[in-house]
């Protein structure tokens, strides 16, 4: 049940809301646990079993852990519970490549095992994962005591705003408690961030990915220099615009539930590094691995060989998270190397050059790497990155982009490339700190609103949504 679904927006978040309000602070945790399960009942149903039985084992072993103090036990039993909480995601995510992996090694092996029905990969496994692995961590460490009700801890996992595709929290700074009842503020805040939220889906995302498709789906060896740029920048443009909507969404609706969820984008094409960029893109992402492996592993305080290694381990398992596809290593290791080489020799040169030089080299670099995430194979990646080099294969006139480029098109993608920098942004803050404006750009707000809401509900009602790219994740 996706969020700009005609059921959740007409259905269930009314009848969520209205639970809110009438069970009151003491019964709201239970109203929205039981909520969130029939959410992810109705997205992934046969996947609830192992929801919850994830909740329940991680329950008392968190208990468990928490109490005990010999040090030997205490680790036995944190290792062992990260591999039963891990085991499910390698299963049905990685297992397949597994023994795909190991026949291409061993063509003559014959193994009694068969690969897993991805069909049945539970909604979100990813996140719930990291979510588990958050919650025994912190833990482990003692930096957080042990959740002795189990309905908020269910409800630190399931929360239905971000069960599917985050953010993700870290148990150790909200322990998935509630911010206190949504006030009129906060209600007004979220509602405002959910439509923001829905129109970057609806209005931006869904239209970028016609020519995004168009220009990954086809033959890569038949695209034109022009047609390979044009794929790869509305395919920057989508998915910033898709899963940077789905974290408005989330967060809004937290805000309208009286949860306060992190952020997790700020503007990140407007970076001027790859270090920079990963400071603004799927933050909680990157905290997460910072904070549970990269830190762990050593970070910064064993010497520039070791921070280096760590860095390209950290991002080649972040490629890996996204799925289990070369190209995905591929793209991980890219921003490993490049984050490797900003350290040791790109840090002075950059400080010196002009600021739109630094921001051209991130944009390149950027709209690069996504061809690796977006293609199915290397050798499609190859050729389509050659394409873009100049040098294309076989090139097709592409009908495809006069027949898919009309006005809607290049309105969108203007409006999206100006909507991806904080523009917008910072023409609004000044307007509102000069007090005879800030009236008039209220009341601009809610008109623009009202229309963005009324657009997507159009845009709804064509029929053409596709599913959130990270659902996949």
């Amino acid at each position: 049940m996706p969020f700009y679904s005609l059921s959740f927006l007409f259905f269930f978040l009314p009848a969520v809301l209205t639970g809110c309000w009438l069970s009151g602070q003491r019964l709201r945790s239970i109203f929205l646990l039981f909520a969130s399960l029939l959410f992810y009942s109705w997205s992934s149903w046969n996947a609830l079993p192992f929801l919850l039985v994830l909740i329940s084992g991680n329950f008392f072993a968190g208990l468990l852990l928490d109490r005990l103090r010999n040090s030997w036990l205490r680790g036995l039993l944190f290792s062992l519970m990260i591999a039963a909480n891990f085991f499910p995601l390698f299963y049905y995510r990685y297992f397949a490549f597994f023994l795909n992996g190991l026949s291409q090694l061993r063509p003559d092996w014959r193994l009694p095992l068969a690969p897993p029905d991805t069909s049945l990969t539970p909604l979100g496994i990813s996140f719930i994962t990291f979510h588990a692995v958050s919650y025994l961590a912190d833990i482990f460490r003692r930096s957080a005591e042990a959740e002795t009700n189990i309905v908020r801890l269910g409800l630190y996992f399931s929360f239905f705003p971000k069960i599917a595709a985050g953010p993700i929290q870290q148990y150790a700074e909200v322990a998935a408690r509630s911010s206190g009842m949504a006030g009129f503020a906060n209600f007004s805040a979220g509602t405002e961030r959910f439509i923001i939220g829905l129109s970057k889906k609806l209005l931006l995302a869904n239209v970028l990915s016609e020519i995004a498709g168009q220009g990954f789906d086809c033959p890569a060896a038949e695209l034109t220099t022009a047609a390979a740029w044009l794929g790869a920048v509305c395919y920057t443009l989508q998915i910033y615009f898709d899963f940077s909507g789905y974290s408005d969404m989330a967060i809004g609706l937290g805000l309208m539930c009286g949860y306060r969820l992190p952020e997790n984008f700020t503007y990140p094409y407007a970076a001027q590094s790859v270090r920079e960029f990963w400071r603004r893109w799927h933050i909680t992402l990157s905290r997460w691995f910072r904070d549970y492996l990269y830190i762990p592993l050593g970070g910064s305080r064993h010497g520039e060989l070791r921070t280096c290694v760590n860095l390209l381990l950290v991002f080649l398992l972040c490629g890996l998270w996204h799925g289990a596809n070369w190209t995905f290593l591929i793209w991980g290791l890219l921003h490993g190397l490049f984050l490797v080489f900003e350290r040791l020799f790109l840090a002075g040169l950059l400080a010196k050059l002009p600021r739109a030089v630094r921001h051209s080299y991130l944009l390149i670099f950027v709209i690069i790497s996504w061809v690796f995430f977006r293609e199915d194979s290397l050798y499609e990646a190859w050729l389509h990155l050659r394409a873009m080099a100049g040098f294309p294969i076989n090139p097709l006139d592409n009908p495809w982009i006069l027949l898919k480029m009309d006005g809607q098109l290049f309105s969108v993608l203007i409006i999206s490339t100006l909507l991806a920098f904080p523009f917008l942004k910072q023409g609004v803050q000044a307007a509102c700190s000069f007090a005879p404006l800030a009236v008039f750009v209220e009341i601009a707000r809610g008109i623009a609103l009202a229309a963005l809401f009324l657009l997507s509900l159009l845009e709804l009602a064509s029929g053409t949504q596709n599913a959130f790219i990270y659902f996949q994740f």
